[in-house]
């Protein structure tokens, strides 16, 4: 039986330029930027079907705002990996679990070569002053934000070499640089922590930090002076990547008893500060982290284990095979001593989350009171994330919208011009409404959680990930 919000999962194959939405309420007249939203949108390829929420092919979503209206545009990203298999009507790269049919000979020439997915589906950046589109591979799509049209890979300067990377790049506002890391599968494998200066293509090293079965990891953490990366203990032998006909994330394992790492990288020296190892926990998303009195704070959205994973799989997901029930997800606060490599943590709040987002300009790597996200209903095991939250992190209470047969997207944090306190501003979210078969873009008011307008889209947006405002 297909679960309600089975919608979000099925593709999109119209591209679209709308000028003028129908909108309800009063959109605010002083925003007038773009929001660019990514996510799979395309989840079969001729008879066979991708097997992951990770590994439909990418779409970009653009919200336009002026004098009070909103636009709206939609277009698959031109990858490699889309036009083999729209040309072809076959998969022809390797996604995140789904895989061509290959031999082992070709599973190891891929792995050396140029040929791995470019399928950038998970979020939207800015490298060099242009606009990309980003996946785990380090192959940042360039595309044109005024259409959307897809340029190409944008070549990094260096050789800084590696396989995985998070499409969840930090950027200093202060130092004017991103900061990211980049992991190395290989006889000596290695997580590389680097910077890119503002309007450069080139990536410098900061510091390295030898793994000898690398971590999956989607995220990490900034500070002001230190790089934190968290190895949990689903892990890989960069080997079985090569010498299996499992795809990529099925060569993961997860060994609970070797605990989760911490590596603390000094920004200045690339020294390794700290290792402390806590107990094995999971996490797609870092919140935010700061320093204070000889330790650093880590907030996490945390699983007690890397199955979440695998509640992913799209035939759950729709209830294609039995039926999709969350994992909790909870709201944590890690303490890592710098002193005596301890760490310690307590949940914030008992309201699930996911999604995290942040006022990050104003509150990123610094002490800060509010997170926002998508939540699920706490008690119903059959629920998906049908809900918007606002968590005040000090004194653990949240707001909640909700509306009945409605599921939103991330959160977006966008301030006011001049705005002074944490929430002065709005939040932007792509909705489905599993009821009238379409989504709406929603606007809230950041402090009450109230609703301010909504934008009608006439079709439905496929569920995606992350998004930014421009």
């Amino acid at each position: 039986m297909q679960t309600p919000y089975a919608l979000g999962f099925q593709s999109l194959a119209k591209e679209v330029r709308i000028d003028k939405l129908s909108t309800r309420g009063v959109v605010p007249s002083w925003l007038t930027g773009t929001l660019v939203r990514n996510g799979p949108a395309k989840f079969e390829v001729g008879e066979r079907k991708l097997r992951h929420w990770f590994d439909g092919f990418a779409m970009l979503h653009k919200f336009s705002f002026h004098d009070g209206e909103v636009s709206y545009a939609n277009k698959f990203l031109e990858t490699e990996a889309y036009r083999y298999a729209k040309a072809n009507g076959k998969i022809g790269y390797s996604e995140f679990a789904t895989d061509p049919c290959r031999s082992i000979f070709k599973r190891f020439a891929q792995m050396f070569s140029s040929r791995v997915t470019d399928n950038a589906n998970v979020n939207i950046s800015k490298i060099a002053n242009r606009f990309v589109a980003l996946t785990e591979i380090p192959l940042p799509i360039e595309f044109d934000p005024a259409t959307l049209e897809t340029t190409g890979v944008l070549r990094y300067d260096d050789h800084l070499k590696g396989q995985l990377t998070t499409a969840h790049p930090h950027y200093d506002v202060e130092k004017q640089e991103a900061i990211n890391y980049v992991t190395r599968f290989g006889r000596s494998s290695s997580y590389s922590a680097y910077r890119i200066p503002s309007g450069s293509q080139k990536r410098e090293l900061i510091g390295s930090v030898s793994a000898e079965e690398p971590s999956y990891m989607h995220s990490f953490s900034l500070t002001e002076h230190y790089v934190v990366l968290t190895a949990y203990p689903f892990v890989v032998n960069p080997l079985r990547l090569l010498l299996t006909s499992k795809p990529f994330i099925e060569n993961f394992a997860w060994k609970p008893e070797r605990g989760t790492k911490f590596f603390v990288i000094d920004r200045k020296t690339g020294a390794l500060a700290a290792t402390c190892l806590a107990p094995s926990f999971f996490s797609f998303h870092h919140v935010n982290a700061f320093e204070e009195g000889g330790e650093i704070i880590v907030d996490f959205v945390a699983y007690p284990d890397s199955s979440v994973v695998q509640s992913l799989y799209l035939d759950v997901l729709r209830g294609d095979v039995g039926q999709f029930s969350p994992i909790p997800a909870e709201l944590r606060r890690y303490r890592v001593s710098l002193k005596d490599a301890s760490v310690h943590f307590e949940a914030l709040s008992s309201q699930p989350i996911e999604l995290p987002r942040t006022n990050y300009r104003y509150a990123n790597a610094k002490p800060y009171r509010f997170v926002y996200g998508t939540g699920s209903q706490k008690g119903n095991p059959k629920d998906f994330l049908s809900r918007l939250v606002k968590m005040d992190v000090h004194e653990g209470k949240s707001r909640v919208w909700h509306e009945e047969d409605c599921y939103p997207g991330e959160p977006v944090f966008v301030a006011l011009p001049k705005g002074v306190k944490e929430d002065d501003g709005i939040i932007l979210s792509v909705v489905l409404n599993a009821e009238k078969k379409n989504s709406f873009l929603l606007i809230l008011d950041a402090k009450s959680f109230d609703e301010i307008a909504r934008a009608e889209v006439p079709h439905h947006i496929p569920f995606g990930f992350h998004g930014q405002y421009m």
